[in-house]
């Protein structure tokens, strides 16, 4: 299936979003959105709301080296993208050797391996991002760097992602 020119749009809006991030270029990122954006990474409560509070969130994390760590690998899942928002789905895959300020903050790194599923939803207007919500199971994240214990919790950690790896390879396979 083809994309229409607007889900185009929003996807090269996103992708130049992200690269900007990656590259530590907050100014190319924070042109990529409307004046009156927001960002809430969902399990840690940290983003921020309006232009101001979002520029003050990046500029703590995206210059400094924590917002991506340096072996970061993405795995994509699944994208969706209507008029007015895209949805990635992907299993997000590094080593905890710095803080992931976004994901962990203020936990020091322990150098673990972390792999986890994550989904992202991001708002357009006039090709131009409003917001990201980004969801991730953070009980996993913790037991995979161990600040959590599974024993008595029906949580789990690497698991997570081999699963979802796993049930994609089958699924892409049997169509």
């Amino acid at each position: 299936m083809s994309l229409s020119s607007q889900q185009q749009v929003l996807k090269e809006s996103f992708q130049l979003h992200m690269d900007a991030e990656a590259r530590g270029d907050l100014d190319t990122t924070m042109a990529t959105m409307t004046e009156h954006p927001h960002v809430n990474h969902i399990p840690t409560m940290v983003g921020g709301l309006g232009y101001d509070a979002v520029k003050r969130f990046y500029t703590d994390l995206v210059p400094t080296g924590k917002f991506f760590p340096k072996d970061l690998e993405i795995v994509p899942v699944s994208q969706t993208i209507d008029e007015h928002q895209l949805v990635d789905e992907m299993v997000f895959k590094f080593t905890h050797t710095s803080e992931v300020g976004w994901m962990l903050p203020n936990i020091p790194p322990t150098g673990r391996r972390v792999e986890v599923p994550l989904v992202v939803i991001v708002g357009f207007k006039d090709g131009r991002v409003t917001h990201e919500h980004i969801y991730w199971d953070q009980a996993s994240v913790l037991v995979q760097i161990r600040l959590l214990d599974p024993k008595h919790l029906p949580v789990f950690g690497i698991e997570t992602a081999k699963k979802m790896e796993t049930i994609v390879s089958e699924h892409i396979t049997k169509q």
